[in-house]
């Protein structure tokens, strides 16, 4: 039987379960929850095999039967995809914790695992049709989008928080996207983006986290691979920095689609969430075992990407951590940056301010027993350390010419 290049089927609501068609441009179910994309799993499990991939290019597109855009014609890409495995065996000794290891999302193009929701859900948004996408982001999703769209032809509306880092507000230019900044966070920027929209109907599709089905697809991808860079087996422990929560969302759904292809066994691994004292919403709904999170206030990090005070996909994030008997955790910023710092000197690993908050919450469930130290823990780096300079402030002494240097 062959199959097509997507076996898409249709969008349904991840919290009333209401059915929606896929070939048009959907943004959230009529009750205000996103909407998930939904594949022929039976049929596929039925002609392929993990065995078929391995020919396949080492991008996220060698999951396209499982993405989805139908035509080939339509896929946007720029490599994005496969980012290695890499152990930190010295930093997680030291911490009780041998078998940890970093899926390295910062080698991704524009830096960031925001890539691969950009390339899926521009080239979906490019297959129904519409002419540009608008969205708010903290600075790492604005730059992909933007990126991404101007690979695909595509016009880019972008909105952000004037404290987002530097370099994502310049890789919006650069793109040629129709850039704001405004003074607050990114809740302020989707309501200025949502003003653009309405002003303009039919120009943009909304782009913002989790109210179009299509950035999930491609974060997805990260579980895809860590089960496929494994041996088609999970890890114990997953950890991942949370701020909208569409990647571990979307690693858990991942995983869920392996396992009712067959292609995953036993257990699912267990999935942690990682925020900032600053701003820990999903981590206050968890520790009061809520379904919900309530707005955090005054939301403050050097961990700009995880500066969410309300999440839309909340509920998913958090029934995802109850599903695999996982956790949440929050860390300080001094942490995390000790954290980085103590990584980088043992193993040669730099991790952006998200990814090293992954650290500090291993390091801490180590300390409290909720890790023994016998499992085998990934650890996602979000993004590339070179894209957050402000946060790194120790400067190395300056030497006259005419000093001997030791």
């Amino acid at each position: 039987m062959t199959l097509p290049f997507s076996t898409l089927t249709h969008l349904e609501c991840a919290r009333c379960g209401r059915r929606h068609d896929a070939d048009r441009v959907q943004n959230l179910c009529d009750c205000g929850s996103p909407l998930l994309a939904c594949y022929d799993l039976e049929r596929l499990r039925a002609s392929l095999a993990p065995a078929d991939l391995a020919g396949r290019e080492p991008s996220l597109w060698r999951y396209h039967e499982l993405l989805p855009v139908r035509d080939p014609g339509n896929v946007v890409t720029l490599g994005e995809g496969m980012t290695p495995m890499v152990p930190l065996p010295r930093y997680g000794e030291a911490i009780g914790v041998p078998g940890l290891v970093m899926k390295d999302e910062g080698l991704v193009p524009t830096g960031s695992f925001k890539a691969r929701g950009a390339a899926v859900g521009v080239a979906r948004a490019r297959e129904l049709g519409a002419r540009g996408v608008a969205m708010p982001t903290n600075g790492n999703a604005g730059a992909a989008w933007a990126t991404y769209a101007a690979r695909a032809g595509l016009d880019a509306l972008i909105a952000m928080p004037v404290d987002a880092p530097a370099i994502t507000r310049s890789e919006c230019a650069a793109a040629g996207a129709d850039l704001y900044l405004v003074n607050g966070l990114i809740g302020d920027a989707g309501r200025l983006v949502a003003e653009r929209i309405k002003a303009d109907p039919g120009t943009w599709m909304d782009a913002a986290t989790l109210k179009e089905p299509y950035r999930i697809e491609g974060k997805k991808t990260m579980g895809l691979e860590i089960a496929e860079q494994l041996g088609w087996r999970a890890p114990d422990v997953i950890v991942y920095p949370t701020g909208g929560g569409v990647g571990l969302i979307g690693i858990h759904k991942a995983l869920l689609e392996l396992r009712e292809l067959g292609w995953l066994q036993g257990p699912l691994p267990r999935l942690v969430s990682v925020q900032s004292t600053g701003c820990a919403p999903i981590v206050r709904a968890f520790e009061r075992g809520e379904r919900t999170s309530e707005p955090w206030q005054d939301a403050h990090t050097v961990a700009f990407g995880i500066t969410v005070p309300k999440a839309l996909g909340d509920f998913m994030v958090l029934d995802a951590l109850y599903e695999t008997k996982g956790h949440a955790v929050a860390v300080t910023d001094e942490e995390l940056l000790a954290d980085r710092d103590a990584c980088a000197a043992a193993d040669g690993a730099l991790l952006c301010p998200e990814g090293a908050a992954t650290l500090s919450a291993v390091r801490v469930l180590r300390e409290r027993g909720w890790l023994s130290g016998e499992e085998e823990v990934v650890v996602l780096n979000t993004g590339a350390a070179a894209k957050y300079p402000e946060a790194f402030r120790t400067d190395p002494p300056v030497l006259e010419l005419t000093d001997r240097i030791p």
